[in-house]
């Protein structure tokens, strides 16, 4: 059967090319896998491709991603977490400072939490780090039947370390002492 649908540039048929862009613009995270172990990242949607920031200093690390290379690219559903559609994107590294990382910075600017220099964070993102363009090439519609859970990847990053011994006294309640106490009589 011959696919006559509408292409685009990325030659990724126009209802595959919607499908890619409606989901990765919803979802907060994208799951990339280059040449190394899958990571989820935070991106922007812009221009027809997915852009990404990383590989800095209290930036996120990027899955061995090199530019003219490929990648692997899961999206999530926002509000039940299952994958929706995966597509394999051509990678670019942006020159920093050209017309095109300006207009990317800008819509990933908006984007980053918790910057902790927010005024100076672009000129670090120049000097430091690595903004990504993924720019779609094939989908793939049929999902594989294997659920893609992964042991969590080593991180200097910890939340988890024993209780300290007095919380449970802490966390008792005290007694209300002086509390009124209901008259018997009804008076």
């Amino acid at each position: 059967m011959t696919d006559h649908s509408p292409r685009l540039a990325g030659e990724i048929p126009l209802p595959g090319q919607a499908l890619v862009e409606e989901a990765t613009k919803k979802s907060g995270l994208i799951w990339v896998r280059g040449g190394g172990p899958q990571r989820a990242l935070w991106h922007v949607w812009h221009d027809g491709a997915a852009y990404i920031v990383g590989d800095g200093p209290g930036e996120q690390p990027l899955p061995q991603l090199t530019a003219g290379g490929t990648a692997e690219v899961t999206v999530r559903s926002k509000d039940k977490g299952g994958r929706l559609v995966v597509w394999t994107a051509s990678v670019g590294e942006l020159v920093p400072h050209s017309e095109e990382w300006e207009a990317a910075v800008a819509e990933l600017k908006g984007k980053r939490l918790n910057a902790p220099d927010a005024e100076q964070m672009t000129e670090r993102w120049a000097r430091e780090c690595r903004v990504l363009r993924l720019e779609p090439r094939d989908v793939t519609t049929a999902l594989p039947d294997t659920s893609g859970a992964a042991v969590p990847l080593p991180t200097p990053a910890t939340t988890r370390r024993p209780a300290p011994a007095a919380l449970p006294l802490l966390l008792r309640r005290k007694k209300r002492r002086g509390r009124p106490t209901a008259d018997p009589s009804g008076d």
